[in-house]
């Protein structure tokens, strides 16, 4: 039997400055928190669309609308292929107030963005897409 996952990654943008958000990621690591995106699984029967902005909401309590799908990408983990879509959302202002799930976040140019996400795959995603 096939399965599959879908991941939504929401890249918020306030007045030409992006948001990253700090949250735990491993602790087999020697740095367990991690700098990124907003991103998760979507649930299940819901649109993509719909869950990245329900996603940034309930994560940031920003409001936020779409301005474009930016790029997907895929991922296999054991038997699951996932699948992404990263999508560039717009903040009607830069008050955050983080979900327990998060530890930190800045709102940080574009050219800061590699000082602080080590994945290469985002960092080049981000160099092509924004």
């Amino acid at each position: 039997m096939n399965q599959y996952g879908i991941n939504v990654k929401g890249i918020v943008e306030y007045q030409g400055r992006y948001l990253i958000v700090e949250r735990w990621f491993d602790d087999r690591i020697v740095d367990p928190y991690q700098w990124g995106f907003l991103d998760d699984k979507i649930v299940f029967g819901e649109a993509p669309e719909k869950e990245v902005l329900r996603i940034t909401s309930d994560m940031t309590s920003l409001s936020v609308h779409m301005k474009q799908a930016l790029y997907t990408w895929s991922y296999m983990v054991g038997e699951v292929f996932n699948i992404g879509i990263a999508y560039l959302l717009q903040a009607d202002n830069d008050e955050v107030l983080l979900s327990e799930d998060l530890n930190d976040y800045k709102w940080v140019a574009r050219e800061e963005l590699k000082q602080y996400i080590e994945n290469p795959m985002v960092l080049k995603d981000v160099e092509t897409y924004l």
